[in-house]
């Protein structure tokens, strides 16, 4: 038995127990937001960024989780209840492609795990021309003189690029295989190895904010964004660039993405090592206060199983033992409680912003992880 699969049998009762207890929970949940796109709760019950007052919006970047979250399900379990609530999410997301001058970089957050994960397990063509709509969006912040992926809009970020923006490129590897042209694919490696270059450090960690010469693509400063501050290393970033280089590497099979997404690896594990296996906000901020963000653990996970897929034997267990074990760390932090439409506690926004929280993508990436411990082979990035 490889090494892999030895780690998956000794944890397969807590696996399959996990997964029942998210297919309650899910399941039920699906019915009652079903006209939602959910981004955090109030009082237990999910909000909705359809809300003509919520602060976010119907283009806020969080708003494919919560179909990708069900496409998720449905893949898993067949149930049709989730296929429901899953087409309706993306119909209401129609909304966001009519307000073009609001979006950004983050629709393959938004369209490549809602619509793109439709369309592969139901062939539903109208799935792919919105996929490709965002693909063709996202291709279109391309800074061809920088080599780099504009993130936001802002009057003063044309320079601006983010290590979240790792999990957006895979839209652009799927859109050049669906019409048959390299134009994205070459996209989408520029602007990783542009963030090989600037986003991740000699010594592992991340950068979260890069700010480019628009000219030339040289970096000229360095921002702290979500984290602690400049020159901290943001736990949910690490997140992002771990998860995103593997799967650049698993598009394009260029070792160098491997190798990045194996550093930024260890130097995650180190630190949540060292706090019984549960993620800091940032790695590099004082102790006290302490704060969490279990969204981060999540994403890590994710790609820390996945990462263990595509290393020899001998490293597997290294990965796959982190992931597992920050899961059951995190577990204290589960709520699978009919009072409370989100799973996952504990996630914040940024080290001083929406602390301690619940967002969908926590739930999306807790879900992802299982269902990879689980055996499924449907990746939807």
């Amino acid at each position: 038995m490889s090494i892999y699969n030895q780690i998956i049998s000794e944890n397969q009762a807590w696996i399959d127990g996990i997964f029942a207890k998210l297919d309650q929970k899910l399941s039920r949940v699906a019915v009652k937001s079903r006209d939602k796109i959910p981004y955090t709760v109030e009082n237990g019950v999910h909000n909705s960024c359809t809300d003509p007052d919520h602060p976010r919006g119907i283009t806020w970047w969080t708003n494919g989780f919560w179909g990708g979250l069900m496409w998720l399900m449905y893949e898993a379990t067949k149930n049709e209840e989730y296929l429901t609530t899953a087409k309706n999410a993306e119909v209401i997301m129609d909304g966001a492609l009519k307000q073009f001058e609001k979006l950004h970089h983050d629709v393959g957050f938004m369209w490549h795990i809602m619509s793109g994960a439709a369309y592969r397990l139901t062939g539903d063509k109208a799935s792919r021309t919105r996929a490709l709509y965002a693909a063709a969006t996202l291709a279109g912040r391309y800074n061809l003189s920088g080599g780099f992926i504009r993130a936001w809009n802002g009057k003063d970020q044309a320079g601006w690029t983010i290590i979240d923006c790792l999990m957006n490129i895979p839209l652009l590897y799927w859109a050049s295989r669906e019409i048959g042209d390299d134009r994205y694919a070459q996209i989408a490696m520029a602007h990783a190895d542009m963030a090989l270059r600037d986003h991740v450090r000699y010594d592992g960690s991340s950068v979260h904010i890069c700010c480019h010469d628009t000219a030339t693509g040289e970096l000229v400063a360095t921002r702290g964004g979500q984290g602690y501050c400049e020159g901290s290393c943001w736990s949910r970033g690490i997140g992002w660039g771990i998860y995103g280089f593997v799967l650049s590497y698993i598009h394009t099979g260029k070792e160098e993405y491997l190798e990045a997404s194996k550093r930024l690896a260890h130097y995650y594990i180190a630190n949540i090592a060292a706090d019984d296996y549960l993620p800091r906000v940032d790695f590099r901020a004082p102790l006290d206060p302490e704060r969490y963000d279990s969204s981060a653990g999540a994403i890590c996970a994710c790609g820390l199983i996945e990462l263990a897929k595509h290393v020899p034997e001998e490293e597997k267990r290294m990965y796959l033992s982190a992931a597992i074990k920050s899961l059951k760390a995190m577990e204290k932090w589960y709520d699978w409680s009919d009072e409370n439409d989100s799973v996952l506690q504990m996630s914040t926004g940024a080290y001083n912003n929406e602390i301690h929280v619940n967002y969908i993508y926590g739930d999306y990436f807790l879900t992802e992880a299982i269902l990879k411990l689980k055996g499924s082979e449907f990746l939807p990035w």
